[in-house]
């Protein structure tokens, strides 16, 4: 890595350049051997990052982090050190990204730099609760046992959502593919009927007029409502950027009938084990609180956890502020209370997890036996109405001609 050095001679002279060196310690000594006191240093951050386009080619995936962690507890459990455990890792991953980053992690603990702190580096593959979590287990001399709880972590969120998304992609298929084919009905195969009808000069059956009626409509109007349509989108999404919109989207996820409660229960069930993993590793409720806030990927939930934050270091415990606030549900503010007296927490938590994820599960395959016949009689009666409507027509005129 490159770094902007500004720094002072013995004769008092300012100087400033820039130097390589494999961490930001080492380019202080470098400096230092060199009779310089440092004054500035800051690391060079180019315009254009090619690492950056790389990391978008070559995105690094949950499993590959699982993998990673259990093969690096794997070597420190064998009693090969942490420096050969990494340069090994290093040259059996596969993902480029990764690889960089594992390489650069290599770099920065040969410089002197803890292990954490080598991995909060990149936020990107290993988010803040991980690279804390690292520092506990270096702490607490654990850390094998501590990567291999996050890694069971890492995998079951990735499960999670992997389950959801799956469940998902069959309905979103069967939307986007009545779109199409109605959009190509409504665009080019009815003005053709249309037009075939007009030559004879009969009257329509009413099914039929409706149907021309709405493709003259569509042909005339259809660009103004995509447009239309676009500009709504493009106004909500860069709402949603600002953090009010954020608060109201995240909270409106969380309260839509049927799939609001299936997100509510992945929130509270990944919130259960993130506090499980961090108090079971030996971190304060304080701290656990802050890193669970941190994960959360969604407003509404974000601010209830602070409140109750706020309450809990004000001496009001958890649980007790929990109760106050609707998203957390009564199991959780139960099971929590449980914990708080049986100093069990974890697992009290690690059973409430289990318990959303098992309901979760149930109502999304549930709501998708819903959704698969109700877009399966929706799309016939379009495609049934469309059908219909030709057939009239075409007796109709065949008696009238007749």
């Amino acid at each position: 890595m490159d770094y902007h050095y500004v720094g002072c001679t013995e004769d008092n002279r300012i100087v400033d350049g820039k130097l390589s060196a494999a961490s930001e310690a080492a380019a202080a000594d470098m400096l230092a051997y060199g009779g310089y006191r440092v004054l500035s240093l800051k690391e060079v951050v180019p315009f254009f990052q090619p690492g950056k386009l790389t990391s978008g080619l070559f995105p690094i995936q949950p499993t590959e982090i699982v993998m990673f962690s259990r093969q690096l507890a794997l070597l420190l459990e064998a009693g090969t050190d942490v420096m050969t455990s990494l340069e090994l890792l290093q040259t059996q991953t596969t993902n480029r990204s990764l690889k960089k980053i594992i390489a650069n992690v290599v770099s920065d603990v040969r410089g002197g730099r803890p292990l954490s702190e080598a991995l909060g580096k990149h936020p990107r593959a290993f988010p803040q609760m991980y690279h804390r979590l690292v520092s506990v287990g270096e702490q607490t001399g654990n850390l094998e046992v501590v990567l291999r709880r996050a890694a069971d972590y890492i995998e079951r969120t990735a499960i999670t959502r992997k389950s959801v998304k799956n469940a998902l992609v069959y309905p979103i298929i069967l939307v986007v593919a009545t779109i199409a084919v109605i959009g190509v009905m409504v665009g080019f195969v009815l003005p053709a009927f249309a037009t075939f009808y007009a030559s004879f000069g009969a009257e329509l059956p009413a099914p039929t007029r409706a149907l021309l009626a709405f493709t003259d409509w569509s042909q005339r109007y259809g660009l103004w409502v995509l447009l239309g349509m676009a500009a709504a989108v493009a106004a909500g999404f860069i709402y949603t950027r600002t953090l009010a919109g954020r608060y109201q989207w995240s909270k409106i996820m969380l309260t839509l009938p049927r799939i609001g409660r299936i997100n509510l229960l992945n929130q509270l069930s990944r919130c259960c084990r993130s506090m499980s993993l961090l108090y079971s590793s030996g971190l304060p409720l304080p701290e656990i609180m802050t890193l669970a806030i941190q994960s959360s990927n969604n407003k509404a939930m974000s601010s209830a956890l602070t409140e109750v934050q706020r309450s809990m270091i004000a001496g009001q415990g958890l649980s007790g502020p929990m109760e106050q606030n609707s998203l957390f549900l009564p199991l959780m503010v139960q099971m929590t209370a449980v914990g708080e007296k049986t100093g069990n927490l974890d697992n009290t938590l690690d059973t409430v997890a289990e318990s959303y994820e098992a309901e979760s599960d149930d109502k999304t395959k549930a709501m998708i036996a819903l959704i698969t016949p109700a877009m399966t009689v929706i799309i016939g009666g379009i495609i049934g109405f469309i059908a219909v409507s030709l057939l009239a027509a075409m007796y109709s005129i065949y008696g009238q001609v007749g």
